[in-house]
């Protein structure tokens, strides 16, 4: 095939910029989340005993395979928590405490989790980077 040459400048800009649009495209670790007072092994066993893995997917918590809700590997990395409330947090543990609090139509039960050892399950999770 023989192209135009008024098409070559355009062709050689965009075999010179690809390289840096692929390189943008690639999604960066968000920076350590870190949640005052929380312990990520106290909180893996703390998703063990509220049996979060019954719907969640969990990654380094035995057990942790349920499909019925989202999985939760890189969860340190996202934006938001259930597409309802920026990924911070104190937002994070008010989710974990009482989810219908920040969304009255979820599905995610309230459990009872203390405010201790939700913040312990926000700094498991926040362990999560890209597993």
């Amino acid at each position: 095939m023989v192209l135009s040459r008024r098409y070559r400048p355009f062709l050689l800009l965009l075999a010179l910029a690809a390289p840096g649009a692929l390189a943008a495209c690639k999604s960066k670790p968000a920076p350590p989340r870190e949640v005052a007072g929380g312990d990520a092994e106290r909180g893996r066993e703390a998703i063990k005993k509220y049996a979060c893995g019954a719907c969640h997917l969990i990654p380094g918590v035995e057990g942790a395979i349920g499909k019925e809700s989202h999985p939760l590997w890189g969860f340190a990395n996202r934006g938001d928590i259930a597409h309802v409330a920026p990924n911070t947090p104190d937002n994070l543990i008010k989710w974990i405490r009482r989810p219908t609090d920040l969304d009255p139509r979820t599905k995610m039960p309230t459990l009872g989790v203390s405010e201790q050892e939700a913040k312990d399950i926000a700094a498991y999770l926040y362990k999560l980077n890209g597993e």
